[in-house]
């Protein structure tokens, strides 16, 4: 018997857990704290203040974006995770997906000899011209 949840994405070795790794909370402090000293840093070199500071600033400001993009990668890894047992379109009379015309496909018998003994007709495409290039 199958287990209705889907297979988690491996992180680390590991299945990925929602319940590691940082939160919606590390994320926004994170991004205000960056969002602040983008704009604080250029605004401290305008206004002179000291080097050390405004140099301190961009190193700061340098190293949240790459914890705000990490985090950010880190979450849509576990969105994507979560919406994986969710593809079934909502409304009740939609088309099918192509994840479902492909399953279809892999479960239709592959015999293409009909049961009564007649060959199949020839269903290949008519010959066409090429496409014309963009070029000519």
């Amino acid at each position: 018997m199958t287990s209705s949840e889907p297979k988690r994405p491996d992180y680390k070795g590991a299945p990925l857990d929602p319940a590691r790794g940082p939160g919606l909370g590390c994320f926004w402090i994170q991004a205000v704290a960056f969002v602040i000293l983008f704009f604080l840093t250029p605004y401290g070199v305008i206004n002179s203040w000291p080097a050390w500071l405004t140099t301190a600033m961009l190193i700061v400001t340098l190293l949240l974006l790459l914890f705000v993009g990490q985090t950010v990668i880190f979450l849509l890894r576990l969105v994507s995770a979560d919406r994986r047992s969710r593809r079934r379109p909502l409304r009740a009379g939609a088309r099918p997906t192509v994840g479902d015309l492909a399953e279809a496909a892999a479960d239709a018998p592959t015999d293409e000899t009909p049961s009564d003994g007649t060959t199949p007709p020839d269903v290949s495409p008519p010959d066409a011209p090429p496409p014309t290039s963009v070029r000519q």
